[in-house]
């Protein structure tokens, strides 16, 4: 092997976006710099990425909480309205909240339990088997969950969301009554009028209440797919990966924006000579060992992507094979043989073969998009755009 050096992923820095930059022109500026100074050799089937944020930025794509409300009002009565299965987030949900609340005259907030659909946890398990609670049946007020397990604050954050969202209804003018509970249906006790705002059971919340007689069901991905008196949008998702940027606007999550990646690939390959892939990123799909949380708070990992990222790994396990086809070989012939095994690959599924197991076959987008986003970071370093090598390389290539 010449080469030693496999997968790399570097964050790329970049001004700050704003509102109509030409994103384009500024992405492949900060590759094309990046390849002045010598700090990228481009090659065919390298990896350029930029975040959702700086790609709704650019378009510019904010709303009120007032745009919030007034579509919550209208779609859902303005009266007294469920509002089912929020995540746990100041920084995702709050300021939705705030909106939803302008937008009726009673909350009824239902909380999943023992956690939110992202693994933000409101009563630790051991806590809830000790007061013998049955999270697949039981509904519970908020004076039985106080009485219960008391004022539990987010082990990341140190706040009670329970108070936080409760005031925050309050505030706003809402009258607010808090339940818990895991069957959507529950809420239909209290009101037939449902705004649903998980993310990925979605489909399936709204089924439900639809089938148990609710009245009016919307989700979250199904606020501001319009603009309302001006404001941004997202036709597909919403509210839905949305998050704060003032007390009083949201950023939403981009709206069209393949035309973006693909504007991008054919600029860098008049530039580089080389087919690089493009792709916007938003929160990667992995969950933290120790706070529980599953990152994937937007509803999808990569809201646009150029045509080769499309698809899954197909790879071969090389433990498997140094372990099991070619125990008897070592140094150079087993070198040799593994590389034979690989280049045997004719395109076709691997999904079944033994060599095969343990490999991850989940979408390279999700994947690639959990790499930037681990990369890039959620802070101030500043790199908005992520540059892949080797990710699609194997033991083969030299």
């Amino acid at each position: 092997m010449s080469r030693m050096i496999g997968t790399v992923s570097m964050g790329v820095r970049a001004p700050i976006i704003r509102k109509g930059d030409d994103l384009a022109a500024i992405v492949v500026g900060a590759i094309q710099s990046a390849i002045d100074e010598g700090s990228i050799t481009p090659r065919d089937r390298d990896v350029v990425a930029m975040t959702e944020a700086i790609v709704a930025r650019a378009q510019g794509n904010y709303a009120s909480v007032d745009a919030i409300a007034k579509d919550v009002r209208q779609k859902l009565g303005g009266e007294t309205v469920g509002v089912i299965f929020p995540i746990l987030s100041r920084n995702r949900f709050a300021i939705c909240l705030r909106g939803i609340a302008k937008g009726a005259k009673k909350i009824v907030l239902m909380l999943s339990y023992p956690s939110d659909e992202v693994g933000n946890h409101l009563i630790d398990w051991d806590l809830m088997d000790k007061n013998n609670v049955d999270p697949y049946k039981d509904v519970l007020s908020e004076e039985q969950y106080r009485a219960m397990f008391g004022y539990i604050k987010h082990p990341f954050t140190g706040v009670d969301y329970v108070e936080y969202y409760g005031n925050l209804i309050r505030e706003c003018g809402a009258e607010c009554e808090i339940i818990f509970a895991n069957d959507p249906r529950a809420v239909l006790a209290y009101t037939k009028n449902v705004l649903n705002c998980d993310i990925h059971t979605r489909q399936r919340t709204k089924r439900l209440l639809k089938a148990a007689g609710a009245e009016r069901v919307f989700g979250l991905d199904e606020i501001l797919t319009a603009p309302v008196d001006g404001s941004g949008c997202n036709p597909k998702y919403g509210l839905l990966g949305s998050n704060k940027s003032t007390e009083d606007m949201i950023k939403l999550f981009p709206r069209e924006c393949q035309g973006l990646v693909e504007d991008i690939q054919s600029r860098l390959l008049a530039i580089t000579g080389k087919h690089i892939e493009v792709m916007v990123y938003g929160d990667g799909a992995f969950k933290d060992p120790v706070g529980k949380i599953w990152e994937l708070a937007d509803p999808v990992v990569s809201p646009a992507y150029t045509a080769g990222l499309e698809g899954t790994p197909n790879e071969l396990k090389l433990k498997y094979l140094a372990d099991n086809d070619f125990a008897a070989l070592s140094g150079e012939a087993l070198r040799d043989a593994i590389k034979g095994a690989i280049q045997k690959k004719d395109g076709s599924s691997l999904v079944g073969n033994m060599a095969a197991q343990g490999t991850t076959p989940r979408r390279l987008t999700d994947l690639i998009g959990s790499l930037c986003d681990l990369t890039s970071g959620s802070g101030d370093k500043g790199t908005p755009i992520v540059y892949i090598q080797g990710y699609f390389d194997n033991y083969t290539n030299d």
